[in-house]
């Protein structure tokens, strides 16, 4: 079903703003309509009818054998680059949309050799202008979007805009792992805090210790798994949860050792 994305992001700038941060969101808009927008339309149906693994950063992969997914397609999302040091998973692409894990890694997504998929305004200035860096335009009502070369929405979870993308690229199966859906926090979703001691809630101590991270919204992500999920089945597209012992419960659950019987390779 199309969408007037263009439409909808006009009614974003018709809510209760400040009129100059109204201007300076039609302003980054109309820059990312110009110059980048065109560049992820290389992308669309590229993987038509093909499986993928969408990989998130919950502690579960520490127990998995993840050198298997080296021969299927892959999302790796914000900073998986930590897993490296332990299992080559040749990602296929890298995406990432909050501010502060993109200022966090700019350095490490500018020398990934996959393409990385960044928003746009959280990564102006901050992330160079390479050839393996796209960039999307994140701000759009809360919906699920079919277009990536138009503005999409975050929906509280970067696996949300991997969904999206995944979509636009045409797979018909996509697999999540890593996605716990389990923190350990105390305030409020979307709070910024630093993280004091080793990471309890990613699959390295070290992901956000002693950084600033933004707590997480579970059920607002659950509201955007439940939109995503909709929008494959009608289109007769399946999203498994493959995550061990994860506590979603959106998706049809599999084990891992299933979903890589019944995923397709590269």
């Amino acid at each position: 079903m199309a969408r007037p994305q263009g439409t909808l992001f006009g009614l974003n700038l018709l809510e209760k703003k400040g009129a100059g941060k109204k201007l300076a969101e039609a302003w980054d808009y109309f820059q990312w309509r110009r110059n980048f927008a065109q560049r992820l339309t290389q992308y669309k149906d590229k993987h038509k009818g093909q499986d993928c693994f969408i990989i998130g950063n919950g502690p579960s992969l520490k127990h998995m054998d993840l050198a298997p997914l080296r021969e299927r397609y892959t999302f790796g999302q914000n900073k998986i680059f930590l897993l490296f040091d332990k299992v080559d998973l040749d990602l296929s692409y890298l995406v990432s949309v909050n501010k502060l894990v993109i200022e966090q890694s700019a350095r490490e997504f500018e020398a990934m050799k996959c393409p990385v998929f960044l928003s746009y305004t959280a990564a102006k200035g901050v992330v160079a202008e390479q050839p393996n860096i796209e960039r999307l335009h994140t701000l759009n009502l809360w919906s699920f979007y079919e277009d990536i070369s138009q503005p999409i929405c975050e929906g509280n979870t970067v696996t949300y805009v991997s969904l999206q993308i995944a979509y636009y690229m045409g797979f018909k199966r996509v697999f999540l792992i890593g996605v716990d859906h389990s923190f350990k926090q105390s305030g409020q979703s979307h709070e910024t805090q630093v993280y004091k001691g080793d990471d309890e809630n990613h699959f390295h101590p070290d992901y956000f210790k002693g950084q600033q991270w933004q707590l997480a919204d579970v059920y607002g992500s659950e509201v955007s798994y439940h939109l995503a999920y909709y929008f494959y089945q009608k289109d007769d597209r399946q999203i498994f949860d493959a995550t061990p012992n994860g506590k979603l419960e959106v998706f049809p659950k599999l084990s891992f050792e299933e979903a890589l019987k019944m995923s397709s390779r590269k």
